[in-house]
């Protein structure tokens, strides 16, 4: 929004170019998006003390203190990241579209699953067959979408176009697969699956919104030089002409995240809720995909990862064998319930999440 304006300031004073660089973008994205968090959290968390709109409680946590604490903490990073997003992206650029209304529309199917927990009473929420059936709507959606316009603009001999739907092999140079139609499954999977792995991770102060953090700005790399035609090519990887204005989207999730941190932190002073993780997760999910890098995204998200494998061989032992592998699921349960102290846990979980991150970014250079 505010690019239209320098642009047209521009015919006035050439100074205001400067912010037709995505760096200087980005940096503003994400302060922007960290003060819309700092300025909107207390009044939220206020307002949601006041309507005692607070978590449900668990009862298996031994920290009974934490009942009551105010949850839809997610709704404070949605309006940042959007609020920011809005303000510095390039909004004629169709990616910045797709990923907002997928990570807002993610958000929506949050917000109905923690409305009817904490204001309705009802301890299920939203149905799990309801949840998947609109997750997948706005998901293979997205991936339809993104699908045909790429396809048009092959047909419209677009440089670059048919790299936007190529299966990228890291670590090998120039290994691309055209899967066609399998484009549409991949993204779809990728989407419903980040979503609901990142859910599954928010559980304990902090655990799931820095990772999210991490591989957000991890991606937003990727964006950024897959967007740039001289470091594309230097790196050999596909030039992927719109995926840079991606990092401003990156920045303003870095931001809203850090901001969100500042009272999410051990002891939260309010939780993230469904609202919150299916709608990052999901964003993280596109990102994967606009920039064509679903395995990396496998690997900087490994905890993530983790935790849904962990619930996959929980729930199949237990049917098959009658017996559990873990303590309790997901995986950092299982370490709650055997003594670890509840920091102790996130931290680990940040250091491991950081380290991935640093192995993804490393298949820049290892093809």
């Amino acid at each position: 929004m505010l690019l239209f304006l320098t642009d047209y300031l521009m015919q006035f004073d050439p100074s205001f170019r400067v912010f037709q660089y995505l760096t200087l973008r980005a940096i503003l994205g994400a302060l922007t998006a960290l003060i819309i968090s700092f300025m909107v959290g207390p009044w939220m968390i206020h307002k949601l003390r006041r309507e005692k709109i607070g978590d449900v409680g668990r009862d298996y946590v031994p920290d009974e203190s934490k009942k009551g604490t105010p949850t839809m903490g997610g709704t404070l990073i949605l309006v940042a990241i959007s609020v920011s997003t809005l303000l510095w992206a390039n909004l004629h650029n169709r990616y910045i579209w797709v990923i907002l209304i997928v990570t807002l529309g993610y958000g929506i199917i949050g917000f109905v699953d923690d409305y009817r927990k904490v204001m309705q009473g009802n301890s299920d929420g939203l149905s799990a067959r309801a949840k998947m059936f609109w997750q997948s709507v706005i998901g293979m959606g997205a991936a339809i979408f993104l699908y045909y316009t790429a396809q048009l603009e092959v047909l419209a001999n677009v440089p670059d176009a048919a790299e936007q739907i190529q299966y990228i092999i890291p670590f090998f140079k120039g290994v691309v697969l055209d899967i066609g139609w399998g484009y549409i499954i991949l993204t779809y999977l990728v989407i419903v699956g980040t979503s609901n792995a990142v859910n599954l991770t928010d559980g304990l102060d902090g655990l799931a919104i820095m990772p999210t953090v991490m591989v957000a700005a991890g991606l937003g790399i990727f964006a950024y030089l897959s967007g740039h035609s001289t470091f594309s090519h230097y790196l050999a990887i596909p030039h992927l002409a719109k995926s840079g204005e991606l990092i401003v989207f990156c920045a303003a999730l870095v931001g809203a995240g850090l901001g969100f941190l500042w009272f999410n932190a051990y002891p939260a002073m309010v939780f993230m809720g469904d609202v919150g993780a299916l709608a990052l997760g999901g964003a993280l999910g596109v990102l994967a995909v606009l920039v064509r890098q679903e395995i990396v995204l496998v690997i900087m998200g490994g905890v993530f990862v983790m935790e849904t494998l962990s619930v996959i061989i929980q729930v199949w032992s237990f049917k098959t064998r009658g017996k559990r592998v873990f303590k309790m699921a997901p995986i950092h349960h299982h370490f709650e319930l055997k003594g670890w102290p509840e920091p102790r846990i996130i931290v680990r979980f940040w250091i491991i999440t950081f380290i991935l991150v640093l192995v993804g970014l490393a298949t820049l250079k290892l093809r």
